[in-house]
């Protein structure tokens, strides 16, 4: 076997990465809940502080359960450093903040989440931050949107919540170009199913509250690329702002990260299944899933969404359909038993919501048309339950829809 972690398999990464034991020899990872250390001496004390001696300080700088949960993050998504943040939007303002500043342009793509809408059309101005959203499947917007301030790309592929999907090589390629960066909002994909930092993204984030928990437990981000840029952009803003992920919640995602890969792999194949019957159904206007042809960019879906290989392995866990108005919409929630009503997703539970009255109410409903977030519009997150009791479950309920 490898001595190099990076020469295992995802499964190996995902049960060995990271772990490291204390003198006592423990299976499971050591949960450390301290908010400080202390030192053998003041002249160790004094060359921590001035990072001449390796060691913890306090625990919103580092903790050893955090660092554990870091390191095997970044050995799974394949990056050089991992920070781990309170929240998945605590890590999309750190992406941006820590590498924009007044006077600076921001390119990013209509379809967001509402909170990152929110961040960028609403707080950034205060600051003197500039963004110019695009359709984000097209990338001649991205190019014509370029301006000799822009810093900064922002992408969510698949987007929420109707998985539209970014050529991120194609828009990395014209960032490059611009002299900025380009940070991934990589929650949908999974860092199963897609690799950011190989398609040349510089930054890629995560709920950890999704996925990589997965269990509807805590809530966690995190943010990833090279260690020079990681250091130099955020290193001193983490330290001075408190984003810090408690080291309980880290112990939970480091477990988290254990199942990951079966967990999303059996969630996308069930996704699959439930797609083409969802489609089927007549009370459907229109289904999205990246993994079935008929997705306006499954092209490009199968270009990248590959774990890093030759050819797409999965679609993912999330399915949006168009119902036609808020009132089937709301019928079709309502008819549900085994699927839970919830704005959450990524979790071993299934769970629907709509949209324009949930996770992108703060969006004003201009901004929501222009996505093409109609009002009929449900997003599912699938989960690890039989597909035949949800397909039994989504069919009858879009039979009363």
């Amino acid at each position: 076997m490898s001595e190099d972690p990076n020469d295992w398999e995802v499964a190996t990464r995902l049960v060995r990465g990271g772990a490291a034991r204390s003198p006592y020899g423990e299976t499971a990872e050591a949960l450390y809940l301290t908010q400080s250390f202390v030192y053998p001496s003041a002249e160790s004390a004094n060359a921590r502080f001035a990072g001449e001696e390796p060691g913890f300080i306090y625990t919103r700088y580092g903790n050893p359960t955090t660092r554990m949960f870091e390191e095997r993050l970044a050995l799974l998504e394949g990056a050089e450093a991992c920070r781990a943040t309170a929240s998945g939007m605590a890590a999309v303002h750190l992406a941006l903040t820590g590498l924009v500043r007044a006077g600076d342009h921001v390119v990013a793509g209509k379809a967001l989440f509402g909170s990152c809408r929110w961040i960028l059309s609403t707080w950034a101005p205060r600051f003197g931050i500039e963004t110019t959203f695009v359709d984000a499947s097209d990338t001649a917007a991205w190019r014509a949107a370029v301006r000799p301030s822009t810093r900064a790309f922002l992408i969510e592929s698949p987007a929420n919540p109707l998985l539209e999907i970014t050529d991120i090589a194609a828009v990395a390629a014209l960032a490059r170009e611009a002299r900025a960066k380009v940070i991934v909002d990589n929650v949908f994909a999974t860092p199963i199913f897609q690799k950011p930092l190989t398609l040349g993204a510089d930054i890629v984030v995560y709920s950890a509250t999704k996925h990589i928990d997965g269990q509807g437990r805590v809530l966690g981000g995190a943010l990833l690329g090279p260690a020079g840029l990681v250091d130099e952009a955020y290193r001193d803003f983490i330290r001075h702002t408190g984003p810090a992920l408690s080291p309980f919640n880290a112990w939970v995602l480091l477990n988290g990260l254990v199942t990951l890969d079966l967990r999303v792999r059996a969630q996308s194949a069930s996704a699959a299944v439930l797609a083409d019957r969802i489609a089927a159904h007549p009370k459907v206007k229109a289904c999205r899933y990246p993994g079935r042809a008929d997705h306006p960019q499954h092209e490009a879906a199968r270009r990248q969404m590959t774990g890093g290989g030759n050819e797409m392995i999965g679609g993912g866990n999330l399915i949006a359909f168009d119902l036609g108005t808020q009132g089937a919409a709301f019928n079709f929630l309502n008819a549900l038993e085994l699927v839970d009503i919830s704005n959450n997703l990524g979790d071993a539970r299934s769970m629907a919501t709509h949209p324009p009255t949930t996770t992108h109410r703060a969006m004003s409903e201009p901004q929501r048309l222009e996505i093409g977030l109609t009002p009929g519009w449900v997003r599912l997150s699938v989960g690890l339950e039989g597909a035949g009791d949800l397909s039994r479950d989504l069919e009858r309920a879009l039979d009363l829809a």
